[in-house]
């Protein structure tokens, strides 16, 4: 029974995060998903969010202020982000480079399964000009 509640409550999250558009808070995720009549504590709704993370199923931004920031991954292949610190834009972005730098580096110590994340954030260009 509990994994049904858990399917439930995965697809809660998933369900909302398809539906809204760009990056929202945990606490913003929590109250849509209320909203529309789902019975999820904000602790739950955290702790969908750490294992679709995990499994690479949404992406993670953290603002300057700390905040992670949640979406539905539109781009299945690995890839990276580089966000706005001020309005949460945030654009796609391929660095062959860096993943061959991060494959050498893992060769070089005996790693096998590398993963990494890169995070880069800034100020975009509207943001600049306002």
């Amino acid at each position: 029974m509990a994994s049904t509640r858990n399917t439930t409550q995965r697809r809660e999250v998933v369900g909302v995060l398809s539906r809204v558009q760009g990056f929202v808070s945990a606490q913003e995720l929590h109250s849509f998903i209320v909203r529309d009549g789902g019975q999820i504590s904000l602790a739950t709704v955290y702790a969908q969010l750490k294992r679709l993370s995990a499994s690479g199923e949404i992406d993670v931004v953290m603002t300057d202020r700390g905040e992670s920031l949640y979406r539905r991954c539109v781009v299945d292949a690995h890839h990276h982000h580089l966000a706005c610190r001020h309005c949460g834009a945030t654009v796609e972005v391929d660095a062959p480079e860096l993943e061959k730098w991060a494959h050498e580096i893992g060769e070089r110590f005996g790693y096998h399964d590398l993963r990494h994340v890169l995070e880069l954030n800034g100020i975009c260009r509207a943001c600049q000009s306002t």
